[in-house]
């Protein structure tokens, strides 16, 4: 995993790194920022992170690393792989998810 530093808004810790003080992973931080989600977005989907000025520092932590940051994804995606590789979803719970998600968006539409 690569060492991104320290930060006053992103700190490692049991193997990755999260948004200080919270439990919210930079992973999720980069994902929604790279999906084009505002700040204030960001902040209303993870409001455990608890302020803007939190969620403004994470990405600007992700904004001064980026190298640093797509290998930490990289690492991420892998651990990914091997834990569903050592532990596959059966079809039938696959579909039970995709059953519910398409519930959920015929609600939400």
């Amino acid at each position: 995993m690569p060492d991104l530093g320290a930060s006053a808004y992103v700190e490692m810790r049991n193997g990755g790194y999260y948004v200080v003080g919270t439990r919210v992973s930079l992973a999720s931080v980069i994902h929604s920022f790279r999906r084009g989600e505002s700040p204030e977005t960001i902040l209303q989907n993870f409001p455990l992170i608890g302020s803007l000025a939190k969620v403004y520092g994470a990405i600007t932590f992700i904004l001064d690393n980026p190298k640093e940051v797509d290998a930490y994804l990289v690492d991420q995606e892998k651990l990914w792989d091997r834990f569903m590789h050592e532990h596959p979803i059966s079809e039938e719970r696959m579909e039970q998810y995709r059953s519910a998600m398409a519930e959920l968006a015929r609600k939400s539409a």
